[in-house]
This record gives structure tokens, C-alpha cells and sequence, in this order.
């Protein structure tokens, strides 16, 4: 059997790294070119990907309630791909445009900078988490998987489902 990997500094790294990539995003000057293409329907896409992540860690969470490892797993990898995915589309939406205005009711308003605040603090937070409590769970060390995952899975659900709220608060100011 081999020794389980300890992935700990290259997952501080890549939380670092894309975590300044997307701070840096707010403070760049937007492109100045053509992309042959209606870039409003990246935040559409973004959407998706949030509503697929989170189906994906439900049913993640479903087979690992059944022990059913395998689905677990896979449903978690695909929770993976369509975040990486919504990370791409997310980054590039936001290196081409301005950040949008929220123009609704100033109580909206409210409603729309607490969710999006806590969306964006949380999502922070679980990028890392989720790269440990996986590795966690492919190094089969069941018990700290455990440990994290519990903390882990309903972060990512809520900044998954909280990231559709998004969209459907601000997409009207597109």
C-alpha cells in the first residue's frame, strides 16, 4: 500500500494563488478588445454550474448516507468539474466586463449585499476546505475526513445555491 500523500502545502499555494486571481480581477483594467461573442451569458453559465455543483453534492451526499462509496466519490469529483468550470467562466466574465450595478429597492439591496458577502467570504474559505476533505478522502483517512466533510459539505452547498441567488438577484442589471 502506499504512503498517503500529504497535499497540504500545495493546496495553501493554489487557494493563495486563485484566491489573488480573482481579488486581482476587481482592480485590473477590463479588456479592451472583441471576443466575438455575448459575454452576458457567463454569468447565466455561472449559474448552471452553481445549480449542477450543488444537485452533484446532494446526491454526493445521498450515496454516501446508502455507503455507497463509489457514487460519493464520483458525485464529488463531478461537484469538482462544474466548479472548475463555473471558476473559469466566472474569471473570464470578469476580466472582459465591469462589475455590475445592483439596481433594485434599497431593502433588496440589502438582501442582495448580505447574501453576496457572505457567498463570496464563504467561498473563500471552502476552496481549501474541500481540497483537504477530499484528499482526505482519496489518502483514506476516514476519520478526518469525516471531521472536515461535515464542515465542508454545507459550506459548499450554501455557497453552490447561494450563487444561483446571486445571479437571479443581480441578472435583471445585466
Amino acid at each position: 500500500m502506499s504512503k498517503p500523500r500529504n497535499f497540504t502545502a500545495l493546496i495553501a499555494v493554489f487557494s493563495i494563488i486563485l484566491i489573488g486571481v480573482i481579488a486581482a480581477l476587481f482592480f485590473m483594467p477590463k479588456y479592451e478588445g472583441t471576443v466575438g461573442f455575448d459575454v452576458t451569458v457567463l454569468p447565466l453559465l455561472n449559474a448552471i454550474f452553481n445549480c449542477f455543483t450543488f444537485a452533484f453534492l446532494l446526491l454526493s451526499l445521498y450515496f454516501v448516507k446508502k455507503k455507497n462509496i463509489a457514487a460519493h466519490r464520483n458525485f464529488v469529483l463531478l461537484a469538482f468539474v462544474t466548479t472548475a468550470l463555473f471558476l473559469v467562466s466566472y474569471v473570464m466574465y470578469h476580466f472582459l466586463t465591469e462589475p455590475t450595478k445592483f439596481g433594485g429597492s434599497l431593502w433588496l439591496k440589502y438582501v442582495y449585499l448580505f447574501v453576496l458577502i457572505t457567498h463570496v467570504l464563504l467561498a473563500i474559505v471552502n476552496v481549501p476546505m474541500a481540497l483537504i476533505t477530499v484528499t482526505r478522502g482519496f489518502n483514506m483517512k476516514i476519520e478526518s475526513h469525516r471531521k472536515i466533510a461535515r464542515w465542508t459539505m454545507p459550506i459548499w452547498l450554501y455557497v453552490s445555491s447561494t450563487g444561483v441567488l446571486v445571479y437571479l438577484l443581480i441578472s435583471p442589471y445585466y
